[in-house]
């Protein structure tokens, strides 16, 4: 696999400017890792959103401070994003959506999830009948990476990467997310509620991010203790 550091175009360069001879753009290294898994994994191939997951771990390998590490950004996001999807490639199954192991099951322990932390508002979801399939789909296959910035991206996965139960992790993240929330939710209607839950982190939350992506901090308060991280549970 080639080096980004080696191939990539200088960054005064535009996304139109032709790229000189030998150089190659970022999108081109993170097309080429997507094929190859895709070749090399016939069962489930490229699936849209895909490509959501193996972007910021790109971008930390590859604007990497020290150029010696930089230089293998292709290699170590493959060899990283092969290893993440061997754990979450059933959420990209179709075939899988409806067993225990698959992504209908996991949106619907989000919600049992709230109610267990927040029964007034799992309640107030219930009878607007916003169902997790609304929202959560996205939060869970593509783990938040498009509900906030890629720097909270980053600082949530990093939580999220070092918990050996991480999933369990990502299900308290969302119910963090929606409990941070959960004033505006319980007084807004059903089409109020569906845009706030569209639009959870992008550009508006940044705070959310941090406050949902340290719910493990001993000394962290307020919902992510409800939630029993905070506690040590």
């Amino acid at each position: 696999m080639s080096s980004p550091q080696r191939n990539s175009a200088p960054s005064s360069l535009n996304e139109y400017e032709v790229l000189p001879n030998g150089c190659e753009a970022h999108w081109e290294v993170v097309e080429r890792i997507l094929f190859i898994y895709a070749k090399l994994n016939p069962g489930i191939a490229y699936v849209q959103g895909m490509n959501e997951i193996v972007g910021p771990l790109y971008y930390t390998f590859a604007t990497d401070p020290n150029s010696e590490w930089k230089e293998h950004a292709e290699a170590d996001t493959f060899f990283c994003f092969t290893n993440l999807m061997a754990e979450i490639r059933d959420n990209f199954i179709k075939s899988l959506d409806d067993s225990q192991c698959g992504i209908t099951y996991k949106m619907e322990k989000v919600y049992s999830t709230l109610k267990d932390k927040d029964v007034e508002l799992y309640l107030k979801l219930q009878e607007q009948n916003i169902k997790p399939q609304f929202f959560a789909f996205r939060w869970l296959t593509l783990l938040l990476s498009q509900e906030f910035l890629l720097p909270d991206v980053i600082r949530i996965w990093d939580s999220l990467f070092a918990d050996d139960n991480r999933f369990d992790f990502l299900l308290l993240v969302c119910c963090a997310m929606l409990m941070l929330i959960r004033e505006q939710l319980l007084e807004g209607d059903f089409t109020v509620n569906m845009r706030l839950l569209q639009v959870m982190g992008v550009g508006g939350r940044p705070s959310h991010c941090h406050e949902a992506g340290t719910c493990q901090a001993p000394a962290h308060t307020s919902h992510c203790n409800r939630l029993g991280r905070g506690s040590g549970a």
